[in-house]
């Protein structure tokens, strides 16, 4: 999860380990829900998230909650984006989302020894 301000400059970046789940679909609606959160924690009034993950975000932009595995999580989303008219979505291939790339792959390439306190704002700083 990457958070930037509109002069596109990191102000929060963090990588978060969904033990037990191998369905990169469902990883991105869990990562999509930690975002949202930590915007509306911070009190973000105008937010557009991204995602590469183009069915999750064609089910948020239709309205679409019917799934077995996340239909609850994007029923919250839904209702979520009806109710903070700043907040929006938009599907960003991986290719044209440089920062998401690079925490992804950095996150890969820990895995399973993936530890929180590994400090991606420092790691992803040292990329730019």
């Amino acid at each position: 999860m990457v958070i930037m301000n509109q002069a596109e400059e990191i102000i929060f970046a963090n990588g978060i380990q969904f033990r037990m789940i191998d369905d990169p679909v469902v990883v991105e609606v869990l990562a999509l829900r930690e975002a949202i959160n930590w915007c509306r924690d911070h009190a973000f009034t105008e937010v557009r998230f991204e995602g590469d993950a183009k069915v999750v975000i064609d089910k948020i932009l239709l309205a679409d909650a019917r799934d077995n595995q996340m239909g609850a999580i994007l029923q919250e989303f839904i209702q979520c984006f009806a109710c903070n008219p700043g907040f929006s979505v938009r599907f960003v291939g991986r290719h044209n989302n440089r920062v998401a790339h690079l925490v992804a792959r950095k996150a890969l390439s820990l895995y399973p020894s993936m530890s929180r306190v590994f400090d991606y704002q420092t790691w992803l700083n040292s990329r730019m």
